[in-house]
């Protein structure tokens, strides 16, 4: 991808507005122009494949598409961005072809889609590093422990953590103002998992969205905010926002980056994955974007701001799609466990 195509890129990703903007098609017109003479292209497929869940894995799967349109200029990719859990109800009730996660399927949308008859290929494609900002204004908050964090966000907190001298004594006697993702969202799922101890075990009283734009709006428009939402959203947002390194409880505070994930020092990392509808997988267009989807992850994550895998994880990733192996590689494992160990699996 050239600077200019991700710059274009990047600016499409920052200014989704949530009060406008429910979902983000891709698409060509039928009157597309033909290949210039001489130039070598794909087949070319037509169809339709609608793709929804994740915010969070949202820039990736949209630069997927924007990608894939120069190939395929009659093949018409819609993403839309109704939260992982949101998605999940859809990709379950077979209206959508490709799941966007920010967490693995969890039991009950399991047992959905096996009602419906449902079944799936899990497929990772990149790593997040979740990243809790602050106010650029801020200027007393800059390493905060997981055990601090709880303090602000458990059920206990709600109406009665409201300032930031009751998260750190040393924190002045201002407002505390919460942003964080919808119940809908994965992101959500996996933040209470890992900060409190148990997923959707959070306070209520937060301004929450599943468009993490209108997180990074609102963190960004208030000098006492603190949120939380992915890394490309952060690093999109940098000039705007404040990121707190994490320490998770043995004095070290890391910053949330390609290099942290990749030494496995940051806290808050975990993966990222897409579904797909194992009925949809073999339509040519379908099979096609996945293909596409798998070869260009790592570059294209890196792109939009996530952390890609290793060279020898996408390969097993494709080996798990060749294959069309169905169902899920968390059934008893966690989202920490290392994608490499899972990919391996008999």
């Amino acid at each position: 991808m050239n600077l200019t195509r991700m710059k274009t890129l990047r600016s499409m990703v920052a200014g989704l507005a949530a009060a406008s903007l429910a979902a983000f098609a891709i698409a060509c017109s039928d009157d597309a122009s033909e290949p210039e003479p001489g130039v070598t292209s794909a087949p070319q497929l037509s169809g339709s494949i609608l793709i929804d869940g994740s915010s969070t894995v949202f820039p990736i799967t949209e630069a997927v598409a924007e990608e894939f349109r120069e190939e395929q200029r009659n093949v018409r990719v819609t993403v839309g961005i109704a939260g992982t859990g949101g998605g999940f109800q859809k990709f379950c009730n077979g209206e959508i072809a490709i799941q966007d996660a920010s967490r693995p399927i969890n039991a009950t949308e399991r047992e959905a889609c096996a009602a419906k008859g449902i079944e799936y290929i899990e497929l990772p494609v990149a790593y997040d590093a979740l990243s809790v900002v602050v106010n650029p204004q801020n200027t007393w908050a800059t390493c905060i422990t997981i055990a601090e964090l709880k303090k602000a966000w458990e059920p206990a907190a709600q109406g009665n953590v409201t300032n930031w001298n009751q998260v750190k004594s040393d924190y002045p006697n201002a407002d505390l103002k919460l942003f964080g993702p919808g119940t809908d969202s994965g992101t959500f799922d996996y933040f209470t998992e890992r900060v409190n101890g148990k997923a959707k075990d959070s306070r209520g009283d937060f301004t929450a969205s599943e468009d993490d734009n209108v997180l990074v709006q609102g963190v960004a428009g208030d000098r006492n905010a603190l949120g939380y939402f992915g890394l490309a959203y952060y690093l999109e947002n940098a000039s705007r926002l404040k990121a707190l390194t994490i320490d998770s409880g043995n004095g070290t505070c890391v910053a949330p980056s390609a290099a942290t994930v990749e030494n496995g020092t940051y806290p808050l990392s975990r993966p990222l994955l897409i579904y797909v509808r194992k009925a949809e997988a073999q339509k040519p267009e379908v099979k096609a974007f996945v293909d596409f989807y798998i070869e260009n992850a790592a570059a294209l994550s890196a792109d939009v701001g996530y952390v890609k895998f290793p060279d020898q994880v996408y390969g097993l990733v494709q080996q798990r799609w060749t294959a069309q192996k169905a169902g899920s590689m968390y059934l008893n494992a966690s989202s920490t466990t290392p994608i490499g160990q899972l990919l391996a699996q008999p």
